[in-house]
């Protein structure tokens, strides 16, 4: 099989050359974001959550980390010049405008933002501070299938991309979420949460600048006790550059599947398509994730990207930081995404009320 050059990220810098802290842990994605940027060559200095518990548990993980009596002092040290976070959605905004008026990078889970007027708040704060707001879009920054198809499209093996599909069911474990989970002016709903990793996909790998949301739906089919969860929603996109795309979020994932959730995408382009199954494969017997397929031109292929390409864009963001570039992703773009994200959330509560 004839495949794109393989090239694992090293290390961004050497240690105690790029520290960061880590403030706000609702959601589990704060450990994510933290092991890559340990794994990109990062220090990790401070971390401070509202819950000393929460702190706890996310230093016996990292006992590195020091706890910080409150924001405040987690945003006083000199050395510090990137903040991670994964609070309550609803409350992230507020974190990062602090963030960014001590002066420092923000890189927050997504969605970044759970409002229109949040997002023009934070716009604005990113243009006169100088500072980054960037989002932790998971589902692409830090998935190998994901990495492995970038390369293949750049590569032009399956020419212009016209058409992206994705399918993001989870698994709801009820029962161990927070309140807040359920209580949708804090999450957002379902297109803003989890559907935001699939829009900013679209925009991603179409190349597209701008997209227009053609029809939105959100329900919530099974979960009467809890009339906050939106437990489905899917969604239709036009980009300006005539890209179309699907995308189908759900909290429908059965207990007998292996993981959280059979992640899916599907890239059509002019001269062959890719089908990323990125936690899942139960169509065969390969283990793990990064199960990547395509046709092209020259025949049919199927390669596991698990240990062979990395996450480059960890190391990129700690590039940027320090040498004030946009190489992992522009800030117009982690904007643009969030943006499609609340106008499709919008649209779909119109058509609910």
């Amino acid at each position: 099989m004839d495949l794109p050059r393989l090239e694992k990220p090293l290390p961004a810098v050497r240690p105690g050359e790029f520290y960061f802290s880590v403030a706000g842990l609702a959601h589990g994605h704060c450990y994510g974001m933290t092991r890559a940027l340990l794994e990109a060559g990062a220090t990790l200095d401070a971390v401070w959550d509202e819950d000393p518990g929460k702190v706890a548990e996310f230093r016996r993980a990292f006992p590195q980390a020091r706890a910080a009596a409150c924001l405040e002092e987690l945003l006083a040290s000199d050395r510090v010049r990137l903040v991670a976070g994964a609070a309550v959605p609803s409350e992230r905004c507020a974190i990062g405008l602090q963030v960014m008026a001590a002066g420092k990078d923000y890189f927050v889970d997504k969605p970044p933002v759970t409002t229109l007027e949040q997002l023009d708040r934070v716009r604005r704060a990113a243009r006169q501070t100088g500072r980054k707001y960037m989002v932790y879009y998971s589902e692409r920054l830090h998935s190998e299938a994901a990495t492995f198809a970038d390369l293949l499209i750049r590569e032009g093996r399956i020419g212009r991309v016209l058409h992206v599909d994705g399918f993001g069911p989870h698994r709801l474990n009820a029962s161990t979420r927070p309140e807040w989970f359920f209580q949708k002016e804090r999450y957002g709903g379902i297109l803003c949460d989890i559907g935001s990793h699939q829009l900013e996909q679209f925009l991603y790998f179409t190349g597209a600048e701008k997209a227009l949301v053609n029809s939105a739906r959100t329900a919530n089919y099974a979960h009467p006790d809890c009339p906050g969860l939106e437990d489905f929603g899917d969604c239709t996109v036009t980009a300006e550059n005539g890209a179309t795309g699907y995308f189908r979020v759900d909290w429908f994932t059965p207990a007998g599947l292996s993981n959280w959730g059979d992640g899916r995408t599907f890239l059509l382009g002019t001269e062959g398509y890719i089908e990323l199954r990125k936690y899942a494969d139960i169509a065969d017997d390969l283990p793990g994730e990064n199960h990547v397929y395509w046709v092209d031109a020259r025949g049919e292929h199927r390669f596991d990207a698990t240990g062979r390409v990395g996450c480059p864009f960890f190391g990129r963001l700690i590039r940027d930081c320090l040498d004030r570039t946009e190489t992992a992703m522009t800030q117009a773009h982690a904007f643009r995404a969030a943006e499609l994200c609340l106008r499709a959330q919008a649209m779909a509560d119109r058509k609910n009320r």
